[in-house]
């Protein structure tokens, strides 16, 4: 098996800085949303704030890059092989087999993988990002006249926030389903992963 290079700096920069900032939404949403009390309304909000802008940068820049460099290839879903990834996950993860996906820089995506954050990007994301600014300047909607329900503007921004909190979750744990627990961790930090390069494209 090959040691290749599949993320590069710019990938494992936006990575880091989207889980770094949707953590910090996560945390400052739930407390403005009453769920606990942590920085208090006032900060929580001006940090929730801060944070949804520094991420509709970080994805614009991501979109463009995505687009600029072919990358949204990764994301085409396919259903070739989901069965035994399916399997996989379901049965052989706890038998010690071996993931029957390897992954390749023309593939660096298994196919649920590529089906979820193709949704994550085509769904869920502009769920929270338009009902967010909705929520964000709702008076100023208001005042020019767009009557619009704040009830259903908040239910559908929380909704994706749920959303959110579950792929994080789901994500943080598949991580730890490689050869070792560290090792697709390891592949985000320093770029290079264990593939198979004669499949490179």
């Amino acid at each position: 098996m090959e040691r290749i290079y599949i993320f590069s700096r710019f990938e494992r920069f936006w990575h880091w800085m989207q889980a770094l900032l949707v953590i910090g939404m996560l945390v400052t949403g739930f407390e403005i949303h009453g769920s606990y009390r942590l920085l208090g309304f006032t900060l929580a909000h001006q940090v929730h704030t801060v944070a949804a802008w520094a991420l509709i940068i970080l994805w614009v820049f991501a979109i463009f890059w995505h687009f600029t460099t072919g990358e949204w290839r990764q994301y085409i879903p396919t259903m070739q092989g989901v069965d035994k990834i399916i399997r996989h996950y379901a049965w052989g993860i706890f038998q010690g087999e071996p993931h029957p996906f390897k992954i390749t820089r023309a593939r660096k995506h298994n196919p649920m993988q590529a089906q979820t954050y193709l949704a994550i990007k085509v769904l869920l994301n502009p769920l929270i990002w338009i009902s967010g600014l909705l929520y964000l300047y709702y008076n100023e909607l208001a005042a020019l006249g767009y009557g619009l329900d704040l009830g259903t503007i908040a239910l559908a921004h929380t909704i994706g926030a749920f959303l959110m909190l579950a792929f994080l979750i789901s994500h943080l744990y598949l991580i730890t389903t490689g050869d070792t627990v560290t090792e697709q961790l390891r592949a985000m930090i320093t770029g290079w992963e264990h593939g198979d390069e004669k499949n490179t494209k």
